[in-house]
């Protein structure tokens, strides 16, 4: 017995000194408790400081020479530290832990992606779950006040894309910002499903933004779609049905009321009382137009993997009616994504998002506010839809005649994939090199017909008359295509305390669009017939070649660029980052500014990591950060060739008895001319307090755009010229704040709020006595970009002693009921140099709000939203060519001395009224429930018997409540870069309702 415990002792001591000295490689992945993997983690032996590493972008690490019973140390900033013994073992994945609850979140940034906590500018970032179950057909339209620093206007149209502008309006050529799908250029998302997107990083700040070039002005938003994953195969199904109405209608007068009102404004007139006898309808013209809409949004997608491939396949169908009727939106979509590993050093792999789009035939509402309600809409004999009175059919037609008789008579198709392949490099230990090769191509087409309109008329013989002459065809065709290559450099390493990924590459963008349109028309009798019949829609069937029209336009636009990012830290506590474009354009190669250069420095310190700091428990992270860069902005003033001017007509010459006409440039080109360039800058903090219930981002930004390119007058009888001049400022505050928690075992809640303030300027734009002017909206040095510009209204004349003792009115001569205008020069007579800002579309602050309750496994969300300070110019309802129905507010008007001393006598014909001014600028500030959403998670223990591996049920109301003081639909009114707040009757924001679910098995 005692020679065999002696023999086995000693075999035991041979094993364990033959473990000692035999040598391994070690591998592994390293992820926290969400599944991110961790990038830049330290992975050490135990005991031996020199053999160690860290790990790469994908989380994964590699130690060669490691004795098989050695034991690896994982640590990481904000994280748990710790040990692993090996026991011969040459895989070890890790998933480490909080130090605190603060999550090391990992965000995309331009050319690769990074740890959040190591940056030094304002990325935010939307997860999938924040959008997924929110009924909007383009995601964008979910992150209304979700996101400090970015105004979302949305419209109630299906299909309609939305506004976004990131901290204001930097520029007078535009606002778009950037989208990036997977590395892709683009200028809209409205191709992919909200189903399939992964997450959406709003980028801000310059520190990541000059990574982006001539590009990067107006911010970035990169949007990654959905991947395989390694696991088991999943299958998901995600279905929703809803319905939406308009609950928020403009108040107008009914019949009643309106005889009251027209009679006396004809009274006021000279007129006698109108003849209402055959006009005796009492018609709710919104009741009539709109319709109960309904919609369905449903996706189906499955990801699975082997040893060394995985893929995943989405695919989706959205239905949306609109709130006019006749108005339908469909959409189907397609997400593939695949991937390959050759061997442990190289991959591959591609990535497809494809779409068919059938949009609406939008309709407007301005007819249904026109149209006076005692028309009826049908004649009850005939069928035919009824004329309006005479005072304003001939601008003004029934409402009903678009939605029944011309819906859906514009039929389009858009088609449009967007998709990449690469191949992924480990070059070295810390050097990975990716390839990427992309193309974008979209084809849209339409065809519409217009037919002969009949309708009802009491005041012609028979009663039946036709509205148009002819009936005709168009059809249009474009096609876009943008390829796109990067190549790319990332290097990442860890030298003792000091961390450095370095990011090199370079990149080319090819862009060509062209669209063709045509169309013909024939008079009732001639030829083939058309009518209803959708297979005769085709400008083919209309032989008269006399009648047709034809259009078109194309433009090509070629960019190279070099780009470099530095991020460095040390001990991750003191970080600097720097990125460096230099873009080479085609779009200025004629003027020799074909490069340009665009870059940025950041710094931030992680205060929290100081040895003073560990002395307190309430501040669990610090992070002090600010950014400084040149951006490059895309604007080109409208023109694809802005560094080329157009041919035109130019007048004409006589050369005996011929008239030559002349032909001449539009403009001429500065031989300077280049990009618009921003100047921007910003300070913050980020602090993590209360064991990481409690989190606050404030920020104060600063962007200044120069060189604008304007569009300068020439001297008389010459043409203008197109200069880099000009100087636009937004800056403002932005806060970002929330808490979260528990209450015992099962409560559990969450506040989330944002708040951000603009202050737009235009410092400089030609000279003081410059404007560019678009109706009512303006851009002049010294003021808000595109300001209302008009007459400040100080009452009503009440009387001729009113009149008398007034300024005197140089602008139109006035009456008592007239509105009076205020001397604002302070000259003592009321001109057009009193005209002044009456108005700025751009609101003083936005502001978002959220609440998130749950108990068990119930759980509420409730987001909330507004804007306040900016106006909304009115525009709808006044008209000196024809009548409309009345506002409701005009019940209030001037009849008499006294009776009001704000809304003016009801009579077209005094022009004073017509002015623009400030009887016509409304309050745009509004506070929305946008979302509430209550959901059930059925328990895993539950669904496991039945194969399932979730399951979440779901009800929605989006927009359920607004509160506002504009007359129209919606305070939301966007527009054009130098024109944006003019309600021209717009399109209502209806109340959505879905019922849903999410199952996974």
């Amino acid at each position: 017995m005692k020679r065999n415990l002696l023999i086995t002792c000693v075999m035991l001591l041979f094993a364990v000194v033959s473990m000692a000295q035999n040598k391994i490689t070690v591998s592994g992945v390293v992820t926290d408790k969400t599944g991110e993997t961790v990038i830049g983690a330290s992975v050490l032996v135990k005991g031996q400081e020199n053999m160690g590493t860290i790990t790469d972008i994908d989380g994964k690490y590699q130690i060669p020479g490691v004795p098989a019973n050695a034991t690896l140390i994982f640590s990481y900033i904000g994280m748990k530290e710790q040990e692993v013994a090996l026991n011969g073992r040459s895989t070890v994945n890790l998933m480490m832990e909080e130090d605190s609850q603060l999550i090391e979140e990992v965000v995309v940034v331009g050319y690769g992606s990074a740890k959040k906590r190591d940056l030094t500018g304002s990325i935010v970032t939307v997860k999938a779950a924040e959008i997924a179950s929110k009924p909007s057909t383009n995601p964008l339209a979910s992150i209304q006040g979700k996101v400090a620093g970015v105004q979302v206007i949305n419209t109630g149209r299906a299909g309609q894309d939305p506004e976004i502008r990131v901290r204001g309006t930097n520029s007078i050529n535009g606002y778009t910002p950037l989208y990036v799908v997977d590395g892709l250029f683009t200028d809209n998302i409205n191709y992919l499903n909200t189903a399939d997107i992964e997450s959406m990083e709003i980028l801000k700040d310059p520190s990541s933004l000059a990574i982006f070039g001539v590009r990067g002005a107006n911010g970035v938003i990169i949007i990654t779609t959905k991947k395989a994953k390694e696991g088991k195969t999943q299958v998901s199904i995600n279905g929703s049905v809803g319905w939406k109405k308009v609950t928020d209608r403009v108040s107008l007068t009914n019949a009643e009321q309106f005889k009251m009102l027209y009679n006396e404004q004809r009274m006021n007139q000279g007129g006698d009382p109108y003849d209402y006898t055959v006009w005796n309808a009492d018609t709710d013209w919104q009741d009539e137009m709109f319709q109960t809409g309904f919609l369905t949004n449903n996706t189906v997608s499955i990801t699975a993997s082997g040893d060394r491939s995985k893929f995943y396949l989405g695919l989706g169908y959205v239905m949306e009616e609109g709130s006019i009727k006749s108005e339908k939106l469909n959409k189907f979509t397609v997400n593939l994504h695949s991937e390959h590993k050759v061997t442990d050093f190289l991959r591959f792999g591609f990535q497809v998002n494809g779409v068919r789009a059938l949009y609406p035939d939008a309709k407007g509402v301005g007819s249904a506010l026109k149209a006076a309600p005692i028309a009826p809409v049908y004649d009850t004999e005939s069928g035919l839809l009824h004329t309006l009175p005479d005072f304003q059919r001939a601008q003004v037609w029934n409402p009903m005649i678009e939605p029944v008789l011309r819906g859906a008579h514009n039929k389009s198709a858009n088609y449009r994939m967007a998709g990449n392949i690469y191949g992924e490099l480990d070059l070295m230990k810390n050097l990975t090199f990716k390839a990427t090769f992309s193309l974008d191509y979209a084809s849209s087409q339409s065809r519409s017909y217009s037919p002969l309109i009949y309708v009802y008329n009491p005041d012609v013989e028979g009663g039946k008359e036709r509205l148009t002459d002819k009936e005709s065809i168009s059809q249009s065709k474009s096609t876009s295509m943008a390829a796109q290559s990067d190549y790319v450099l990332t290097y990442i390493n860890q030298f003792g305390d000091h961390g450095l990924t370095l990011t090199a590459g370079l990149t080319t963008n090819y862009n060509e669009y062209s669209d063709l349109s045509g169309g013909r028309s024939q008079l009732p009798g001639y030829g083939v017939s058309i009518g209803e019949d959708i297979d005769k829609w085709w400008i083919t069937m209309i032989d008269d070649a006399t009648s047709a029209t034809n259009g078109g336009s194309q433009y090509k636009r070629f960019t190279m660029s070099y780009l470099f990012r530095a991020l460095y830290n040390y001990k991750n506590r003191y970080l600097l980052n720097a990125s460096y474009r230099r873009d080479g354009s085609s779009v200025f190669k004629r003027t020799g500014n074909t490069w340009d250069n665009f870059y940025s420095f950041g710094a931030g310190w992680v205060m929290s990591e100081e040895a003073f700091m560990k002395k307190q428990n309430v501040i669990d992270y610090l992070k002090l950060k600010g950014s400084w860069g040149v951006l490059g902005s895309q604007n080109t003033g409208g023109s694809h060739y802005p560094a080329y001017p157009n041919i035109t007509s130019s007048g004409s010459a006589v050369f005996g008895d011929n008239v030559i006409a002349g032909k001449g440039p539009d403009k001429l080109i500065s031989q300077t001319l280049g990009w618009e360039r921003n100047y921007s800058w910003e300070v913050g903090f980020d602090m993590h307090l209360l064991d990481g219930r409690m989190q606050i981002s404030p920020v104060y930004y600063n962007k200044t755009t120069k060189d604008l390119l304007t569009s300068v007058p020439g001297l008389s009888g010459t043409v203008p010229a197109l200069q880099n001049t000009g100087e636009i400022r937004n800056r403002g505050f932005e806060l970002a704040a929330s808490w979260s928690d528990k209450i015992g075992e099962n409560w559990r809640y969450g506040v989330s709020a944002n708040l951000t303030t603009i202050d737009n300027e235009v410092v400089s734009l030609i000279s003081k006595d410059y404007s560019i002017i678009n109706g009512v909206s303006r851009v002049s040095e010294g003021y808000p970009i595109g300001y209302f510009y008009g007459y400040k209204v100080a009452g009503v004349y009440q009387n001729e002693t009113d009149i008398e003792t007034s300024a005197p009115n140089q602008v139109a001569s006035v009456k008592p009921g007239d509105l009076k205008f205020a001397d604002v020069n302070g000259d003592g007579i009321i001109s057009e140099k009193d005209r002044t800002m009456i108005g700025n579309p751009t609101p003083d602050f936005t502001y978002g709000f959220s609440v998130n309750l749950g108990y068990k496994n119930f759980d509420l969300s409730v987001d909330m939203m507004g804007v306040y300070g900016n106006e909304v110019y009115r525009n709808w309802d006044s008209s000196a060519y024809a009548q409309f129905n009345y506002r409701i507010g005009h019940l209030n008007r001037w009849h008499g001395e006294g009776t009001s001393n704000w809304d003016p006598i009801l009579d077209p014909s005094r022009s004073v009224n017509l002015e623009a001014s400030s009887y016509y600028v409304e309050d745009g500030s509004f506070f929305r429930i946008r979302n509430i959403e209550l959901g059930y998670t059925f328990d895993p223990r539950l669904l496991n018997r039945i194969k399932l591996q979730s399951l979440r049920i779901y009800g929605n109301v989006q927009n359920p409540k607004t509160w506002s003081r504009n007359t129209g639909y919606t305070p939301e009114v966007g527009g054009s870069a130098t024109a944006f707040g003019v309600d021209g009757g717009g399109y209502p924001m209806p109340v959505v309702y879905t019922l849903g679910f999410n199952l996974s098995f």
